[in-house]
């Protein structure tokens, strides 16, 4: 008789990151996405009510609450795999010897090998880790190591065209926009794909230097020729670039801008 599917659940800040994800679970008939979230408390009031899950997909860095808290807030440890965009985040968690991780941008070869992995353990074994009986007191250490030095930020940026990959100096990149389900660096006007949402480039690069201006536009801060406020309020930014880019700013986003550019 064919065992029944895993019941897995997504909890991950970014919509697209749970909707990409989502979809290539769907080519496995071992395992069932029941459920997801993108914000954590919303996943921890799931998980401990009615949330019975085999194995929980879990974002590390998220605002609020990282992927540690949220698992010291349940009355009931699931397997956990791991997702995130920082390799550092991601080896702290292969070393407390979690069953896996999965490092964004999720690759299909990547996932094959974490499903095949799941398969083969039936039932499904909890790691040492959550087995812990002090096992609050791991969690709580975990979170809080998130909370150390800062850590260095990256100087290129990845752009994938089929099976050939370039790097892109993160000093170039003007801006990046996200449209139809996919992300662009900017370089002098020329769009570059790139396998990562704007809100992963927005927590993975320095904040000193790209701001958020508005929900799909990731601004480099120093290809900023001038801002124009209209009478209205409106604030769009030219840029230095050679076509001169004019980009909107949204109005939630305005203060932040004016704090960064001091005007």
């Amino acid at each position: 008789m064919e065992a029944a599917p895993l019941r897995a659940y997504i909890v991950d800040d970014e919509q697209l990151a749970v909707e990409r994800l989502s979809r290539l679970l769907t080519k496995y008939t071992s395992l069932s996405v029941v459920a997801s979230a993108t914000d954590p408390r919303q996943a921890v009031e799931f998980l401990n009510g009615q949330g019975d899950i085999d194995v929980l997909f879990l974002d590390i860095q998220m605002p609020g609450m990282n992927g540690f808290e949220l698992l010291s807030h349940l009355a009931v440890q699931p397997v956990v795999i791991f997702t995130t965009a920082y390799d550092q985040y991601a080896l702290r968690a292969f070393e407390v010897n979690s069953i896996d991780y999965l490092l964004k941008p999720i690759e299909g070869e990547q996932l094959d090998r974490t499903i095949r992995k799941l398969g083969r353990l039936r039932p499904v074994i909890k790691p040492d880790w959550q087995r812990d009986p002090d096992l609050h007191s791991v969690l709580k250490d975990l979170a809080s190591s998130l909370l150390g030095p800062a850590i260095g930020y990256p100087r290129r940026v990845a752009s994938r065209v089929g099976d050939r990959i370039s790097f892109l100096d993160i000093e170039s990149i003007t801006h990046f926009a996200a449209r139809d389900k996919l992300t662009y660096a900017v370089v002098n006007g020329r769009e570059h794909c790139v396998d990562q949402t704007v809100a992963d480039l927005e927590r993975k690069l320095d904040p000193a230097k790209f701001l958020r201006i508005h929900r799909a536009i990731l601004l480099n801060l120093d290809w900023v020729q001038q801002a124009k406020v209209s009478f209205a309020g409106k604030v769009t930014i030219q840029l230095k670039d050679t076509r001169g880019t004019q980009l909107p700013v949204a109005r939630d986003r305005v203060r932040s801008l004016r704090s960064q550019l001091e005007f």
